[in-house]
């Protein structure tokens, strides 16, 4: 199979329907070869789209998928990558660093996309997102940068992660060529960017979000967790209609039959997993399902 793929805006990237997320890549120990097996059965998949970011891994994983990247010539070119910057948190290469801290001034995107270009190995990203808010920093100043990010040709387009509707408007504002995405964290167990006019404003500007930790960091799995249990069972009543989707299948289908049109966010370091997730993007669920979902991980009815 083959994954199905959409642009972010009208004249944004394509990107392949469900994205595979790095932040945990280096978690299992995978060598460069277990990891270029993984990132070439994506791209087999349909899976083309690759996100990381500078912070993923203690600034570790961006070097890691450039020399697993390097090890298939031409891989590179199949994927469409994804990276963020603007976290900044002491770790052995900054000792001195005492406190976490967020930094998207023009010039600090611009040295953070330029390193991550770097240690990927490739000479430009499909996009760049700011990864959080600068409370501290412009719109003016942020988007210095990623103008000049745009017209160098180092970065094709930008986005912005965790923001809300407002602070989205004031950078767009600035900009000379829009934002094509907002990364929220959107899931059966956050649902805030139906309710908070993240994904209203999305559907409004024709841009589609990126839903970060779309089975809530494994917390849907969680036997002690209520809300976990009834979308268990819900699920189990679920699978003969959906052929065999399992709690997982349906969690990432439940995210992909919302209008805003999110693209998931995956992240296991399992190619079966993997594999298990792309089945989910032919289901098809019935608007009775979606909602019986919806109230299995609210625990009430509709208003």
């Amino acid at each position: 199979m083959s994954l199905p793929r959409l642009k972010l805006s009208p004249n944004g990237p394509e990107f392949s329907r469900l994205v595979y997320g790095t932040w945990r890549v280096l978690d299992d120990g995978a060598s460069l070869q277990d990891l270029n097996r993984r990132l070439n059965r994506c791209a087999d998949l349909g899976m083309t789209t690759l996100d990381t970011a500078e912070i993923y891994g203690l600034y570790e994983v961006e070097e890691a998928l450039g020399k697993a990247l390097a090890l298939s010539p031409g891989l590179r070119d199949r994927l469409e990558i994804v990276t963020k910057a603007g976290i900044y948190v002491p770790n052995k290469y900054h000792p001195e660093r005492r406190t976490a801290f967020y930094n998207a001034t023009g010039a600090r995107l611009i040295k953070s996309l330029e390193k991550s270009l770097r240690f990927l190995g490739t000479d430009r990203v499909d996009l760049f997102l700011v990864h959080r808010p600068d409370w501290l920093t412009s719109a003016d100043d942020t988007a210095s940068g990623l103008n000049q990010l745009v017209r160098e040709g180092k970065i094709a387009s930008a986005g912005v992660s965790n923001y809300s509707v407002t602070q989205y408007d004031l950078l767009n504002s600035r900009l000379e060529q829009p934002l094509v995405t907002n990364q929220v964290e959107f899931h059966l167990l956050h649902m805030d960017p139906v309710y908070d006019g993240v994904f209203d404003q999305c559907q409004k500007l024709q841009v589609r979000p990126m839903a970060w930790s779309p089975l809530a960091g494994g917390r849907l799995f969680d036997a002690t967790n209520e809300a976990a249990r009834r979308l268990a069972a819900e699920a189990a009543r679920l699978a003969d209609k959906y052929d065999g989707a399992t709690l997982e299948q349906l969690a990432y289908a439940w995210i992909l039959a919302h209008p805003a049109q999110a693209l998931p966010v995956i992240g296991t370091n399992k190619v079966e997993r993997i594999e298990s997730a792309a089945q989910s993007s032919r289901i098809q669920l019935e608007r009775e399902d979606w909602y019986a979902l919806w109230e299995a991980a609210r625990g009430h009815k509709i208003p």
